[in-house]
């Protein structure tokens, strides 16, 4: 039976049709990625699959018996209520059925004959069971490890954490509460790299389905393994990945623009033959011409398939030769006495591409401010090359009166004529009708190429972004990936967009607890090397010489006698590990066997938790044993 059915859905947001007539299934354990542009309704189809959002017409399904989770769905909590306490509501359904447990012992306490209330029993202590018992703590520290969320803030007030560190934590709550079905829409917005991929290996492994709503195209091939994509109301279908999906796609264009041309070719000829005979004049060509003109009243013709043209735009200054463009010397600062750059030093020279990366306050854009001179550092000076000319492409672009349209905005901000701003905004593909929209009605992205399309003919030669495809879709990516391609002076930036950041960066700025770390190459050299680093110094942590121990962190005292002594403790705790579970079994079994004997019921019941217990315990100490023997 499918997780999820769509038949014959349709939606209207008043008289605009959004989605006609849809047709799908997702089956259980499914990894789905809805794409298509902004507006086309991805995030539609998934809120009425949800529940969220009523349609006009069809019929959406879940599979009986199946919970869903929604990533982007906030509840209200208690201005009270700490991060540990929203990230404990995951167990709430554990909770409940321990309640109704407790109720049920009372009950058969007084009723011990009563069959039903023993059948009950056994159902709802196989659903704690499937729910993870009672220990949740490791799951909690597990998912929070992963997304970064440091222990500190786990005692924080909910309410005051940032939209941002609102979204991480609610994502690591859907997480712990196990659905069969993850909704996730644009999940990797206010995640760094580092926890995009542990998300993504996350995803890779749940046995779950998962239905997502991302323009993050490694993060796509990473966790999904078929596409639909949404546009002109309706909906296509790719057995694959992200990677798949991008050839597909240009593989069934050239099938249908070949259709087309086939299709468009036949009627010519047709026509051309028709006229001949007309021109022929006799009685019996004009009954033959009539004939193959009804055939081509006949004949259907497919619309020529659309495909957005490409930028064929340049722009920068490419006569700037000084060979360092920024000079950055001991550049520190602290907010609140917490020390977020110290010391750091780099040279930009002329033509590189510098990716400024790090985890979520690490500094990034603090560091982008001060070299724009918006931000004052504690110490440290940063001098520009002469004749530099950069330009700043923010998060958020906005324009001084967004009031205007698209022409009027560069004939004012960059005195032009009515024809130089239409070919400048043609060339940066704003054609027709879209060049007399209003500013403010413009997407991100589209605002963000209305800037790179007013600074096309400055003679810059710096381009500096923070985070330049934050909430694009696909093909606002795609066009601020040409136009930035089309750049030819130096480019300093800030992403979290691994394909965009792998596409450009030929240099790695890392900042990390105050630190940096330069690293010249692309974004995958870099991987590489962290990973390289990672190990030499696992590899120091382990390694022991009589002069000079290695610098560990500080950790429990080694037993006498080395690892030998623990490999041996190791042996018997696996021993003691079998037994209990064996035990456990065992226990089950014959609680399924007394399922009539409340009396007894209860204290097979109580075995198995002090046995659960026990092997929790024990597992513990395996693992740290484990861990020392490492």
């Amino acid at each position: 039976m499918a997780d999820i059915t769509i038949q014959n859905l349709t939606k209207y947001y008043g008289d605009r049709l959004i989605l006609s007539d849809l047709n799908f299934d997702i089956q259980p354990g499914e990894k789905v990625a809805i794409l298509g542009p902004n507006g086309a309704g991805k995030t539609t189809l998934l809120h009425i699959i949800a529940g969220r959002l009523p349609y006009d017409d069809g019929h959406v399904s879940i599979g009986a018996g199946r919970t869903v989770g929604v990533i982007d769905q906030m509840p209200v909590y208690d201005p009270t209520a700490t991060v540990e306490d929203v990230l404990r509501t995951a167990f709430a359904r554990v909770q409940e059925v321990r309640a109704d447990m407790d109720e049920l012992e009372a009950q058969m306490a007084q009723h011990p004959d009563n069959d039903s209330l023993l059948r009950r029993y056994g159902a709802l202590q196989q659903k704690l069971d499937a729910l993870g018992g009672y220990d949740h703590d490791f799951e909690v520290d597990k998912v929070c490890n992963g997304l970064e969320i440091p222990q500190a803030q786990r005692t924080q007030l909910f309410a005051q954490l940032s939209g941002g560190e609102k979204t991480r934590v609610n994502l690591a709550r859907i997480i712990l509460e196990q659905t069969d079905i993850l909704l996730l829409d644009e999940p990797t917005n206010h995640l760094d790299l580092d926890a995009v991929r542990w998300l993504g290996d996350y995803l890779e492994t749940y046995t779950g389905t998962v239905v997502t709503v991302s323009h993050d195209r490694y993060f796509l091939d990473q966790c999904c393994d078929r596409i639909i994509e949404i546009h002109d109301t309706t909906c296509e279908f790719y057995a694959g990945s992200y990677s798949y999906y991008a050839e597909e796609r240009e593989r069934r264009y050239e099938q249908r623009l070949a259709e087309h041309e086939n299709q468009m070719a036949e009627r010519k000829r047709l026509e051309a033959t028709a006229r001949k005979m007309h021109e022929h004049g006799t009685e019996k060509l004009a009954k033959r011409a009539a004939s193959i003109e009804k055939r081509i009243a006949r004949m259907k013709v497919t619309d020529r398939p659309r495909k957005e043209k490409r930028m064929a735009v340049s722009f920068g200054d490419p006569n700037y030769e000084t060979e360092d463009v920024l000079k950055v010397r001991g550049i520190t600062k602290s907010f609140d006495g917490r020390p977020i750059l110290q010391d750091v030093t780099f040279n930009v020279r002329n033509g590189e591409r510098v990716a400024i990366l790090g985890d979520n306050g690490a500094g990034k854009t603090t560091l982008l401010r001060i070299l724009l001179g918006e931000e004052t550092a504690d110490a440290g000076v940063v001098k520009k090359g002469q004749g530099l000319r950069p330009a700043y492409l923010p998060q958020q672009v906005h324009f001084a009166n967004e009031n205007r349209n698209l022409i009027d905005t560069l004939i004012y901000d960059k005195n032009v004529t009515m024809q130089t701003a239409r070919n400048r905004l043609g060339a940066f593909r704003f054609s027709g009708e879209d060049q007399l929209k209003i500013v403010r009605m413009l997407s991100g992205g589209e605002k963000s190429r209305l800037r790179l399309c007013e600074l096309m003919y400055d003679p810059l030669n710096m381009l500096i972004l923070d985070e330049p495809t934050n909430h694009l879709d696909l093909m606002s990516r795609e066009w601020i990936e040409e136009a930035v391609e089309a750049f030819t002076g130096t480019l300093l930036f800030v992403s979290h967009d691994r394909y965009f950041v792998s596409r450009f960066a030929t240099r790695i700025l890392y900042l990390e607890n105050g630190t940096y770390t330069d690293f010249t190459g692309s974004y995958e050299a870099f991987l590489a090397y962290r990973e390289r680093q990672k190990a030499e110094t696992a590899a120091r942590m382990v390694v022991q010489t009589p002069d000079k121990p290695a610098q560990a962190a500080p950790a429990k005292p080694r037993p006498k006698g080395g690892t030998k002594n623990i490999a041996k403790k190791v042996a018997v705790l696996e021993r003691e590990i079998a037994q209990l579970e064996e035990q456990m079994t065992a226990l089950e079994m014959q609680m399924a066997e007394n399922s009539a004997d409340a009396g007894r019921l209860m204290e097979l019941v109580h075995e198995r938790e002090q046995a659960e217990a026990l092997l929790t315990d024990k597992m513990a100490q395996w693992e740290e044993l484990a861990a020392q023997i490492e």
